[in-house]
């Protein structure tokens, strides 16, 4: 069989534990067979990361610049416990928040929607969209201990030497503290790719803070999204027949859990982090999430919304089988091929990874799952495979 072409390659930057043996099994069984794949390859594994200094994540995020579509497998950020286990030289950062941060973006996740597989919240009908803002606040945070009673300041200088002085708090006793920033390009950047993606896919616009608390930082995003949406975006999304909808972030909760979602809900980063795994597992499971961080100038970075699956490499290494739902990892993949099949006009390779991905929705309505979608499919033959069964039935489909 002649294998689907490619023109420009993708970034790929491979990861750790469980999802780095689920993304080899992916491109060995359901692309490499099909795709003549081309990749730059870069090895976000821990181990390597130390190695470079973390040198390694600044290279892929750079070329991704360049190249415009990169896919990523699951990372390890470190705590002590990994600091003892992976020998390290430091608590290397989270490498999401550093790519994020170097391509300026936000993070699209939703829910991958299979028959049988009902969302708890019942009324739900449609697939919500979670846009997460994906620079600074508390992933970039400075922190503090205090020791004992002191004053706490914020002190900004600026160039001519002006500086500006506010009373934190008066410690008592010891504490913390810890410091948070953003900026007006990050968040204008926010706004644009939030807008332009609910242009896209035609859909209402919620975006929720707590400006009522936080009446000058918070205040800053819901100004920012207010300006840009009159001045640019009214217009367009009356004739698209979509709103934009403004609201606190505790009222968002309350109108999401009534609503029949359909739309796309912007959040400032830790907001969006805490929503999107609310959704995924009211939805199924963190599993089924995809999840694309989209720059302003439209470089695409897709990726699994879920973490490394520690518990079940573990198991791995002991030589057990393992049943790990691969299907985010899966969809990171079909997301990124299709994006480069459009930007390089390529109508195979973006009609491979449709397929591809309703052949991997169809295999689980068909009964065949992994052991994560056992208690949630209702269907009553099912049949719990490993990971690897799981996407040879995939391959059988396509």
């Amino acid at each position: 069989m002649t294998k689907i072409a490619m023109k420009t390659p993708l970034v790929e930057m491979d990861g750790d534990e469980m999802t780095r043996i689920i993304w080899k099994q992916i491109k060995d069984i359901v692309i490499l067979p099909y795709v003549d794949l081309k990749t730059e390859y870069f090895d976000l594994g821990l181990e390597n990361r130390d190695k470079t200094n973390d040198q390694v994540t600044i290279d892929s995020a750079n070329r991704t610049k360049e190249l415009g579509v990169a896919v990523k497998c699951a990372t390890i950020t470190p705590n002590a416990q990994r600091m003892t286990e992976y020998n390290l030289h430091q608590m290397w950062k989270s490498p999401n928040g550093t790519i994020r941060a170097m391509l300026d973006g936000t993070v699209f996740r939703c829910p991958i929607l299979v028959k049988g597989i009902d969302p708890f919240v019942t009324t739900w009908k449609k697939p919500i969209t979670i846009a997460r803002h994906a620079y600074g606040d508390v992933y970039k945070n400075t922190e503090i201990r205090i020791d004992g009673p002191a004053r706490a300041e914020l002190v900004v200088t600026y160039p001519d030497g002006r500086k500006e002085t506010e009373t934190v708090f008066e410690y008592p006793c010891a504490g913390v503290l810890q410091g948070q920033y953003n900026t007006d390009k990050s968040i204008t950047a926010f706004a644009q790719s939030c807008f332009k993606y609910a242009l896209d896919v035609k859909q209402d616009l919620w975006f929720a803070t707590k400006d009522t608390i936080s009446k000058t930082y918070d205040h800053r995003f819901k100004d920012i999204f207010q300006e840009i949406y009159d001045s640019e975006y009214k217009e367009k999304f009356e004739q698209a027949g979509i709103t934009y909808f403004y609201t606190l972030i505790d009222d968002a909760v309350a109108r999401v859990m009534r609503s029949e979602g359909g739309f796309v809900w912007a959040c400032k980063n830790y907001d969006g982090d805490v929503m999107s795994d609310m959704l995924a597992s009211a939805s199924g499971s963190l599993a089924m999430m995809t999840s694309v961080l989209v720059a302003p100038d439209g470089t695409c970075e897709y990726e699994a919304a879920h973490g490394t699956v520690t518990r079940h490499y573990y198991r791995h290494l002991k030589g057990e089988k393992t049943s790990t739902n691969p299907m985010a990892t899966l969809f990171a993949w079909t997301g990124a091929l299709r994006k480069r099949a459009q930007l390089d006009g390529l109508a195979d390779l973006e009609d491979f990874a449709d397929r591809l991905e309703k052949a991997s929705i169809e295999t689980i309505e068909s009964g065949i799952i992994t052991g994560d979608l056992n208690a949630l499919l209702d269907k009553e033959d099912k049949k719990v495979v490993t990971t690897e069964e799981f996407l040879k039935a995939i391959a059988e489909k396509l």
